[in-house]
């Protein structure tokens, strides 16, 4: 569960260190099952590395024993190693890559990536496979190769259909190639109940990094079984994934944050911009639809 960084000012970049510790501390107010730092609503691709090591010794440590998954992904090798050793070196409990690159990948050049990276490791790797933003779109045969190697525990896939049937059917073909030892963890919130009640197992949230409880109870709901409250909850929200499609989730969630007060304005680093004005009252209107703010 991601939570947005934020910044005072985009024409001079800088984390807000006071309010992305206090986006950790809501989250783990919140009791979720782990935090993830530095992912793609982390904008982990616009900061440098000793700003990446600061963000995973701050998310470590605020977190208080949450467990804390901390992206590594870059452009090169040599990079991502470096951003695995300062990972590790500030205590996370794993680490999350996806094949960025400017060169677009093959498949083979991507599994030589995971293949090194995992040597490397000493703590459980998830592959992040995001072809929207990355460009690169992983075989079920290269999922299958990545799944073998030491150290990987975890898919985080792309959204699954929002139809019962084929959400299960998308996952009994992740299956056929990636044994039950990897979990699979749906992304793209709109499709998480669908995910989570067909038999992903775990959930990798924009949303959550805001709004915790409501994603918490979202997936405690489809945990037991409960399809009905899942995806109610989930109904209530579907403006908001409506604008997710429309904008990216980035700009959305954090147009949430700074509506609720959780960071300023101006929090994007150049040269990405946050939501114009008629698109933050759209967020607004989405929010007060859910519930989560009065109208």
């Amino acid at each position: 569960m991601t939570p947005p960084l934020a910044a005072p000012s985009p024409a001079s970049f800088a984390v807000d260190e006071g309010a992305y510790v206090g986006l950790v501390e809501r989250l783990v107010d919140a009791r979720v099952d782990s935090i993830g730092a530095l992912g793609s609503t982390g904008n982990y691709a616009y900061l440098s590395r000793s700003e990446r090591a600061r963000i995973a010794e701050l998310t470590v440590e605020a977190a208080g024993g949450v467990p804390v998954v901390v992206g590594v992904s870059a452009l090169s090798t040599r990079d991502v190693l470096a951003h695995v050793a300062d990972a590790q070196r500030a205590g996370a409990s794993g680490v999350l890559l996806a094949p960025m690159s400017y060169q677009r990948l093959t498949q083979e050049e991507a599994f030589g990536l995971y293949e090194t990276v995992a040597a490397e490791l000493s703590v459980p790797l998830v592959v992040y496979d995001n072809p929207t933003t990355t460009g690169f779109t992983f075989t079920l045969e290269l999922h299958g190769r990545i799944a073998e190697l030491p150290g990987v525990t975890s898919i985080k896939i792309p959204p699954v259909p929002t139809s019962p049937d084929a959400a299960r059917a998308t996952l009994a073909h992740y299956r056929e190639h990636v044994s039950n030892v990897v979990t699979l963890g749906v992304s793209g919130d709109g499709s998480a109940a669908a995910g989570l009640l067909s038999g992903c197992d775990a959930w990798y949230s924009v949303l959550a990094g805001v709004l915790p409880r409501e994603c918490q109870a979202l997936t405690l709901a489809a945990r037991a079984g409960d399809s009905v409250t899942a995806h109610a909850i989930s109904a209530r929200f579907a403006p908001l994934w409506e604008l997710f499609a429309t904008h990216g989730s980035l700009r959305v969630v954090t147009a949430v944050a700074e509506v609720l007060g959780l960071i300023g304005s101006g929090s994007l680093p150049h040269p990405v911009r946050g939501l114009d004005a008629v698109g933050r009252r759209a967020v607004l209107r989405a929010l007060e639809a859910a519930g989560v703010v009065e109208g």
